[in-house]
Formats: structure tokens, C-alpha cells, sequence
């Protein structure tokens, strides 16, 4: 027997200057907050969440001991070696 999965959907209407009001049980079951990506797919469009702090989600994903100054000249010295070998 196979088991499909059944998607939730719903037909919406957009407003008169082409909103569109996601329903609270959308927005509560999907933890979306004030921001979301929306992507023009071709035929359908694409609604990703946003965090409302990407700072706060990306907390403690990189541990560097070194300055933004010292990662920041690294960068510069790398894009500039890059620049010159790509020359040669």
C-alpha cells in the first residue's frame, strides 16, 4: 500500500493592490514571522521564512579567534592574489 502524504492547501484571493494574507494557522505551523523570501519559480512562486534575527541563527556557527580587522585584511590579501594570478 502506499502512503501519500496529504499537503495542505488553501485558494486565497489577492487584494485589490495584489497582497496576499497568509492564513494564521499557515503562519503559526511554518513559524513565520514578519520576513519571508519569496522566489518566482516559473509557474508557481516559492514562500521560504526568514528568521527574524539571521544573526541569532547563525550564533555560535563560526568560532574564529582572530579580528574582524585581521579577517577582513586576509580577505583583501586573498582577493588580491586571486586578481593577480588570474592576470597571468
Amino acid at each position: 500500500m502506499l502512503k501519500v502524504a496529504r499537503a495542505k492547501m488553501s485558494i486565497m484571493e489577492l487584494d485589490s493592490k495584489g497582497r496576499l494574507t497568509l492564513p494564521k494557522e499557515v503562519r503559526k505551523s511554518l513559524n513565520i514571522g514578519k520576513k519571508v523570501l519569496v522566489i518566482n519559480a516559473g509557474d508557481h512562486l516559492k514562500i521560504i521564512p526568514l528568521p527574524s534575527d539571521p544573526f541569532q541563527v547563525l550564533h555560535g556557527t563560526f568560532n574564529v579567534k582572530k579580528s574582524f580587522k585581521e579577517l577582513r585584511k586576509q580577505a583583501e590579501l586573498t582577493a588580491e592574489n586571486e586578481a593577480v594570478s588570474k592576470g597571468d
